[in-house]
């Protein structure tokens, strides 16, 4: 099935809760660790292959819609999706180790930089500047301290958005120091971060147009242990709410976004680590 995310109605967000992504995935490669699917019924190996990291590019997110740009930048701390239309990304994505969580590499005086590996017109900090919105991290700085080239990297204007500053400073903030502390109790997790366009037309800012988006995702992955994942959406607006407010399925985010995340997890575990919602799961 094809999606188009740009032209979901807004209404669809407040009805996430009622909502279930069907299954319509094709066979997924297997994971490092497992040497076959599980039969029917049987549960998937998840113990086995939750001490392995898993190949990074398995688990990129899927755009299943072919109208949406999309050209792969590789950083050292993440990998972005980055849309030459919007001018922003359409997904970052990135691991996040216990170790990674600190470091000494912090932003310091860094600036906001032109990624001039970019498609499309180069944005550049000016095109932010008296906009009334932060330029908001996908892939945030205090996750980037252990290397000065990652810190650095996570400054290219292709991991950024227009975002609200309340939001930016606020609940968006507390989710990212929650994703570290999640990474020092499990050892590592897969973090999915980006934008959400429901309107047809959307409100841009400079002159290179940057899209403006009506929300943000955020989808976490672990798999040491039992495997599980949840998703979060946050309007881009201020608020000041429990972190359970905002929580979704993976399956869920994949509806609105038009995403198919974690393609390399065999189906049966990505069905059931992307089904569920419950904050009590981490």
């Amino acid at each position: 099935m094809k999606y188009n995310f740009l032209l979901l109605p807004l209404g669809l967000l407040l009805s996430l809760s009622a909502c279930n992504l069907p299954s319509a995935r094709n066979h997924r490669p297997l994971m490092p660790g497992v040497s076959r699917m599980p039969a029917a019924g049987e549960r998937p190996a998840v113990e086995e292959t939750a001490e392995k990291p898993v190949a990074m590019d398995s688990l990129w997110p899927v755009i299943l819609s072919k109208d949406v740009p999309s050209q792969l930048l590789r950083r050292e701390g993440y990998t972005v999706s980055y849309n030459s239309s919007t001018r922003i990304p359409n997904w970052v994505m990135w691991r996040l180790t216990a170790e990674h969580t600190s470091g000494t590499f912090k932003r310091g005086d860094i600036a906001f930089q032109t990624d001039h590996e970019a498609e499309g017109p180069a944005v550049n900090t000016f095109d932010y500047a008296r906009s009334g919105y932060d330029r908001g991290h996908m892939c945030p700085s205090g996750d980037n301290k252990w290397s000065r080239r990652a810190q650095e990297e996570s400054f290219l204007l292709t991991n950024i958005c227009p975002q609200n500053h309340q939001l930016n400073a606020g609940d968006w903030n507390e989710m990212e120091l929650q994703c570290r502390n999640w990474a020092k109790q499990y050892g590592d997790i897969y973090i999915v971060a980006g934008p959400i366009l429901f309107n047809k037309r959307h409100k841009t800012i400079g002159r290179a147009k940057v899209t403006v988006p009506e929300a943000f995702f955020k989808v976490v992955l672990c798999l040491r242990g039992k495997a599980k994942a949840i998703g979060f959406v946050y309007r881009n607006e201020a608020g000041n709410r429990p972190k359970g407010d905002y929580v979704n399925s993976v399956d869920q985010i994949e509806r609105i976004t038009g995403f198919d995340f974690f393609p390399g997890l065999p189906d049966d575990l990505e069905h059931q680590v992307e089904s569920r919602q419950d904050m009590e799961d981490w």
